[in-house]
């Protein structure tokens, strides 16, 4: 069975992302409304009895919005570590929390889920824990790394295993710098504790780019201090520095806010 990849979201308005086969699937983080995630799955003839499972990556709001209705509403596990577990629990951005859909895991600990192993691995970010995801399957390893204030040699370790990678680009550095934020939003972005800069992505991407790698999405775009078409350039101007063809020798996508993508198929 193909891999099939679907972003529902992906900005600091709400971030969920689809991964799954013909005959099953999860999803990684419930950021916007339970009425959009159903409606985008019916768009692309998902039947939400297929979701086995939702994989949170951290606390904030634009990434648990749903996860009290899809969990005890819909019966459906939702798996984060202890840390954002007890985060959910208080967070006043649920309308319902969660019961008995709730599931435990441990970084580097894997999960199975049909025919699906899934890894957390930690990520800085300044929410009380935070992790990316590694997703294996048959000849396939697709890695979520979104909310990384830097790339840190464990999470450099997941994100070169990738053959699929959704990796953030969350700024323009310049942009950040001239544009309008409080001096302290600013620093807390950029502090090795927030988001990754177009350009630090697209260095480490350069750096460390595998054949192996076949597709690249760029995710969690700031409205205010980026644009696609200049995260888009970032990165093909790093890779060409090392000779690294868009197209020829790997796909980039620049993922939408708050716009569904297309149904990717990995091969």
């Amino acid at each position: 069975m193909h891999l099939k990849f679907l972003t529902l979201a992906s900005g600091s308005s709400g971030n969920c992302y689809f991964l799954g086969t013909d005959e099953f699937g999860v999803l990684f983080d419930a950021g916007i409304s339970i009425r959009a995630i159903k409606k985008t799955l019916k768009d692309n003839n998902i039947d939400l009895g297929k979701i086995m499972a939702v994989f949170i990556t951290h606390d904030h709001a634009d990434h648990i919005l749903s996860v009290g209705s899809l969990g005890d509403k819909y019966g459906i596990p939702v798996y984060a570590t202890e840390p954002v577990h007890k985060s959910i629990e208080n967070s006043k951005f649920l309308n319902e929390k969660l019961g008995t859909s709730r599931r435990t895991i441990e970084k580097e600990v894997a999960v199975n889920i049909k025919d699906f192993k899934i890894t957390a691995f930690d990520v800085p970010h300044d929410s009380r824990d935070c992790v990316g995801y590694m997703v294996d399957y048959r000849h396939h390893k697709w890695v979520l790394a979104t909310d990384v204030g830097t790339i840190t040699n464990k999470a450099g370790e997941y994100i070169r295993m990738a053959n699929h990678l959704v990796i953030e680009a969350n700024y323009d550095i310049e942009m950040l710098e001239k544009g309008k934020y409080p001096k302290f939003l600013k620093e807390r972005i950029s502090n090795g504790n927030g988001h990754l800069s177009n350009l630090e992505t697209a260095t480490f991407l350069a750096a460390n780019f595998d054949l192996h790698m076949k597709n690249v999405w760029l995710c969690h775009l700031s409205n205010e201090n980026n644009h696609p078409d200049l995260a888009y350039k970032t990165v093909e101007m790093e890779m060409g520095k090392y000779g690294i063809r868009i197209g020829k020798d790997f796909s980039l996508t620049v993922l939408k806010r708050t716009v569904p993508s297309t149904m990717f198929i990995l091969q």
